[in-house]
């Protein structure tokens, strides 16, 4: 995440321009003020808000989902061209996919079984967590957790940024752990300290900024 204000103001601005871009097509649906469900095995153009959460039912198509104050969620098998949120969690069912990036600021990031995102994905501050989920792109975080479970595969590497400017997280340690069965490609890329757990039976890329520390079994031990 490059910029973190900048960015909440281009998902601000991105929502209310598919506001009129709605009403023109009457195939979208934004507001300002409160939630938007879309049914299951519906097709829609953009759906934002600004202060609302955003659900996509199972099988359901959508061109991008925006919010800045809420959470996106979508069903098993949906599908979406890119996900945007500034506060607010985002929710992958199984079989879902994504064509280009999910970026979040204030949110945790949960990708479940079979789910194909083609970009990236990107938050600031929240745990990014993939199950059995395929990435195209690179995980990037600032003070998230990261946890890779089951078939699990990055192609992009991972990078934990360095806090940028006034905003202090050294508090915190990102705990990032590639579990049996995980792969991670490209460069795992770490400018500021953290907790890196791989297992023997996880295949990963180049390390730079941390030493990774094996383990066996399901699960690393905890952190003291």
């Amino acid at each position: 995440m490059r910029r973190y204000l900048p960015f909440a103001l281009v998902v601000l601005l991105a929502a209310c321009g598919c506001v009129n871009a709605a009403d023109d097509d009457g195939d979208g649906d934004s507001r300002v003020n409160g939630s938007i469900h879309v049914p299951n095995g519906a097709q829609r153009g953009a759906v934002a808000t600004v202060n609302g959460s955003i659900h996509i039912g199972d099988a359901a198509t959508v061109s991008d989902a925006h919010t800045v104050n809420g959470a996106i969620t979508l069903g098993a098998r949906s599908k979406a061209e890119s996900i945007h949120t500034v506060n607010g969690s985002v929710t992958l069912d199984s079989g879902c996919h994504v064509k280009d990036d999910i970026k979040s600021v204030n949110g945790a990031l949960q990708l479940r079984d079979d789910v194909q995102v083609s970009g990236s994905i990107e938050n600031v501050n929240g745990a990014i967590e993939l199950t059995a989920a395929h990435v195209g792109g690179e995980l990037e975080t600032v003070n998230g957790d990261i946890n890779l479970s089951g078939t699990s595969h990055v192609d992009g590497g991972i990078l934990v940024k360095r806090p940028n400017g006034s905003l202090n997280f050294e508090t915190h340690v990102p705990r990032i752990v590639i579990g049996p069965g995980a792969t991670v490609g490209g460069n795992l890329r770490f400018e500021r300290p953290v907790r890196l757990y791989v297992s023997d039976h996880a295949t990963i890329g180049p390390v730079s900024g941390a030493t990774p520390i094996r383990f066996s079994g399901n699960a690393p031990p905890l952190d003291l």
